[in-house]
């Protein structure tokens, strides 16, 4: 038989002259970017999502994320797109791409339920000449085990009449220098024709599409980026704890060892790991690499440092504290920033909610500034009754202790260190300062 079936090669025309009408399933920090994208070259775009406030502020051409303007949504809805919670609507797209996310359950195994419950919802409007593609981080066999059955039980051949990809999602938000376009793309499929249809759906949005062998590749290389990170960032954690007991600045190091021209690359120490996937992707893969009797002795290690530093940090808050003769209990404490990344409003993962809690475990009244999270979310894990503070100079000058979670580049870092008690940095932001600054 033909490699490509007639199914395939009228799909990717459909594509290529932008006749086909696309479907993002899960309309978050994923989704709604490449709505935009889609949307700008002249695709028609329906956006499904189960929380009817997201349809509804989109309909209204309003965002509700913080680097995405209220004007790219007007246009995108003003070009024909749509939001919905109907996902009987399937039926109507040509592509199907599923954008939604893959946390960790309470044991830190893969949670599966939002993919699982998404497909679920829309394998019974599932028709010949579509194709489905999985963006969401997750282990390798994903998309053969759990999303090819589904499909197959509809009657559908995949590879002949249906189409099944995997993509990885590469968004790295608040970074002006990427954009959903110029981020390569890598894309594998369950066979050759559904390759194909993979390359012609992404290619007319993405400037470079990375082909791989099998959706099981692609998997795989999504968890080795962003498991790099997470060493990375593990290691050059564990450097500032011994550099801070030899009374070394570790951003001094990492600065001067990133002069090195070859062989070298500059990681930063924080307060932790944040987002939706350096602190859980590691997790994915270590725990599908039981089934083959294998341990990830290197990859559990650096999670374990990585999950270890807001307690490292507010180790280094109540040593501050201590030396200014005052006890950690009962003190002011301020935490600037507590999105997980630098201006961003993402919370997800953020080692700074961590340390809000450690601290107020230990009887410290806790606030905080963030000038892009007015209001602090409600969040299935953390649970904090709290409006972002003004900083002002009296603001600043009521607490007891400041400490820099997230370097937001919206703070006025003169008017803290000017009127500050006490900062503690996790960032490095004020590494030449020596007065009332402690790093950590």
């Amino acid at each position: 038989m033909n490699t490509h079936s007639t199914a395939s090669l009228n799909l990717a025309a459909g594509f290529e002259q932008k006749t086909a009408r696309i479907g993002i399933l899960g309309l978050g920090y994923v989704g709604l970017p490449l709505v935009l994208r889609f949307s700008e070259v002249g695709y028609k775009v329906v956006g499904f999502d189960i929380d009817q406030a997201k349809v509804d502020m989109l309909a209204r051409k309003r965002s509700y994320i913080d680097h995405i303007s209220a004007e790219k949504i007007g246009v995108a809805i003003d070009n024909g797109f749509e939001a919905t919670t109907d996902f009987s609507r399937a039926a109507e797209v040509d592509a199907l791409i599923v954008c939604v996310p893959t946390p960790l359950n309470k044991h830190r195994e893969p949670d599966l339920s939002f993919v699982i419950d998404t497909v679920e919802s829309i394998v019974p409007h599932l028709r010949p000449g579509q194709v489905l593609s999985l963006e969401s981080t997750t282990y390798p066999g994903t998309t053969e085990e759990e999303l090819l059955p589904r499909v197959e039980s509809r009657g559908l051949r995949v590879g002949s009449d249906f189409f099944l990809v995997y993509s990885p999602e590469r968004e790295d938000p608040g970074n002006p220098n990427f954009t959903t376009r110029t981020i390569p793309k890598v894309c594998g499929g369950h066979t050759p024709a559904c390759l194909q249809v993979g390359l012609a759906l992404y290619g007319q949005v993405i400037d470079r599409v990375v082909p791989v062998r099998s959706t099981r590749a692609a998997e795989l290389t999504k968890l080795l980026e962003n498991i790099q990170r997470a060493v990375n960032i593990g290691l050059v954690n564990e450097m500032k704890m011994i550099a801070d007991k030899m009374g070394i600045d570790i951003f001094e190091v990492v600065d001067a060892a990133a002069t090195k021209p070859f062989g070298f690359t500059p990681y930063y120490p924080g307060p932790g790991l944040g987002g939706h996937c350096i602190p859980i992707d590691p997790f994915y893969l270590t725990w599908k690499a039981r089934e083959y009797s294998l341990n990830t002795h290197f990859i559990e290690l650096a999670g374990e440092i990585n999950r270890d530093m807001p307690q490292w940090v507010v180790g280094k808050i109540a040593d501050a504290l201590n030396e200014r003769n005052k006890p950690l209990k009962g003190s002011r404490v301020l935490a600037l920033g507590i999105a997980y990344k630098r201006d961003v409003d993402d919370m997800r993962e953020s080692p700074s909610v961590m340390v809000m809690e450690l601290l107020r475990d230990k009887g410290v009244h806790i606030e905080y500034s963030d000038p892009n999270v007015p209001v602090f979310p409600k969040m299935r894990e953390h649970r904090f009754d709290l409006s972002s503070v003004e900083l002002t100079p009296e603001s600043l000058a009521s607490y007891d202790c400041v400490v820099l979670l997230t370097d937001h580049s919206r703070f006025s870092y003169d008017l803290i260190l000017e009127h500050a008690q006490l900062i503690v940095d996790t960032r490095g932001k004020y590494r030449d300062v020596r007065e009332k600054v402690v790093k950590a």
